[in-house]
């Protein structure tokens, strides 16, 4: 292994999980925001604030995550050859957490546009969503199951 290698992979990680850090956290500014009261502009305001700031934040912390599992894959042919199902396995799973990230945005705009129409209890089943994505993903990178 070179050192160029782990570099990009001690990186890759670090992103990664920067990046699921925020999609752990958005979705539960989401149940707070569909539990705040219509009269509390100042509270609705201020999680707002928070959620837009941290799916901006969130979204720059995918690409480089993005990136560096790219220069992984195809730079140094992790998960290529015989016995790579894990990595066709891990790779949906990822482009399940990128559609699940644009969604956290579209969720976003609708309580930015005042058209929530999910509870509070919905946001709470919806944020395990990434947890199980991160989970699983990690059990695969690691175990190489198949």
């Amino acid at each position: 292994m070179s050192s160029g290698y782990l570099w990009v992979k001690a990186f890759h990680i670090v992103f990664v999980a920067s990046w699921f850090a925020g999609l752990f956290y958005l979705p539960r500014l989401f149940v707070n925001l569909a539990m705040v009261p219509a009269h509390s502009h100042a509270e609705r305001e201020r999680l707002l604030l928070m959620a837009r700031k941290l799916q901006r934040f969130s979204t720059l912390l995918m690409w480089p995550a993005l990136l560096l599992g790219l220069w992984l894959w195809l730079g140094y042919g992790v998960g290529r050859g015989p016995g790579s199902g894990w990595m066709h396995a891990k790779l949906a799973l990822v482009l399940v957490v990128i559609g699940y990230h644009h969604n956290c945005r579209r969720l976003l705009r609708a309580f930015e546009q005042f058209e929530n129409r999910r509870s509070h209890r919905w946001f709470r089943v919806y944020n395990e969503v990434s947890v199980l994505a991160f989970a699983a993903i990690v059990v695969l990178v690691v175990v190489k199951p198949f």
